[in-house]
């Protein structure tokens, strides 16, 4: 496949009683996107259902979806079982379903509005890309050229 992104989402309903399944194709380089992190969301959220009903406006009246994440993600970070960050996406999806936040709305943002990511030798938030050469494009350098590029080679 060429380099570049692709995205192809084909969400088919199949209605049966009051459950929906949706097909949902992503097209995607495998090292952007992890279908097993997914597909265990959906597992946890089918078990929630059967165990606490339907998630809606009223059940989000009794459960705070923020504060169960940030609880979720303590316990990631006490023990590093990768299960609790599938919970902490289900209750950010659930937030984004029924926003307790008082001014909640979606607007597209591009990365001179993002916080940029932390670096784990600092902790210093940075717009940088992953390697040389996608930052030195991402500055506006030819694709492939390091000589006189922001970066000469891998390392600096």
């Amino acid at each position: 496949m060429e380099s570049g992104w692709y995205c192809c989402v084909d969400m088919t309903p199949n209605q049966t009683s009051d459950m929906t399944c949706i097909s949902v194709t992503i097209i995607v380089p495998d090292t952007e996107f992890s279908v097993p992190f997914v597909q265990g969301m959906a597992s946890r959220m089918a078990i929630s259902y059967s165990k606490y009903g339907h998630v809606n406006e009223e059940s989000v009246k009794k459960f705070d979806p923020l504060l169960n994440l940030e609880a979720r993600l303590a316990r990631y970070r006490e023990t590093g079982n990768t299960e609790w960050l599938m919970d902490v996406g289900n209750c950010a999806m659930i937030e984004f379903m029924f926003p307790q936040h008082p001014g909640a709305h979606f607007h597209d943002t591009d990365s001179d509005e993002s916080p940029g990511r932390s670096l784990r030798s600092t902790g210093a938030m940075t717009q940088q890309a992953n390697t040389h050469d996608v930052e030195n494009r991402r500055l506006g350098c030819a694709h492939g050229a390091t000589a006189g590029g922001f970066y000469r080679h891998e390392g600096d």
